[in-house]
């Protein structure tokens, strides 16, 4: 009797341990099954987001040579015409990140900083030179410098980085609504995102 009672408790035992073996493998593998699909989301995400704007100017270019003791001046001119297309992007794919499965949160360590590429198509007209103060290359460096600094002013004044900012929180928020969808938690500069407005570039 005794030993029926205790291969009935070794029975019972048994199936009570491959429940449990069974019950840990499905959690390892859920577990899984969400990291894997959580980096692939951040996979997708990793792309680069440009956005594009167009900008022009005139620029009126002068330069004065003086001559004995300032008392002859010769002076060059010329009207710049500038066109320039302009991109904002962020290169997604450089996002670090690291994914804690223990607590189910995703830290996000550092977002790419905003590249600005600047494509200046530069037009000289009503040019005004003479023997005495000739253009040289050292006036078009002085001219393309003017340029840029001016276009990044425009710029500057621009919606065109907070167009590019809206789109980098549109493809950052797939991976904050996926977070939440799962249950886990999504951390940036120490804090916890609810919203891509408390993302902090």
């Amino acid at each position: 009797m005794q030993k029926k009672l205790l291969a009935g408790a070794v029975i019972i035992l048994a199936i009570f341990m491959a429940f449990r073996y069974c019950e840990l493998k499905k959690d390892n593998t859920t577990e899984i099954e969400e990291t894997a699909l959580i980096q692939e989301q951040i996979k997708n995400v990793g792309k680069l987001v440009v956005t594009e704007g167009h900008f022009s100017e005139v620029l009126t270019y002068k330069d004065q040579q003086k001559y004995l003791m300032d008392m002859v001046s010769f002076e060059k001119k010329a009207i710049v015409i500038v066109n320039a297309d302009v991109t904002v992007s962020y290169d997604l794919s450089k996002i670090e990140y690291d994914i804690n499965e223990a607590t189910k949160t995703i830290t996000v360590k550092n977002i790419p900083k905003e590249e600005i590429k600047i494509s200046p198509d530069i037009k000289f007209y009503d040019i005004q030179q003479n023997s005495f103060n000739e253009f040289t290359g050292n006036d078009y460096n002085k001219i393309n410098k003017t340029v840029k600094e001016s276009l990044a002013k425009k710029i500057d004044k621009s919606t065109l980085k907070s167009n590019a900012q809206n789109r980098l929180f549109s493809e950052l928020s797939k991976i904050l609504i996926l977070t939440n969808t799962m249950g886990w938690k999504l951390q940036y500069n120490g804090d916890i995102i609810n919203s891509t407005d408390e993302f902090k570039l």
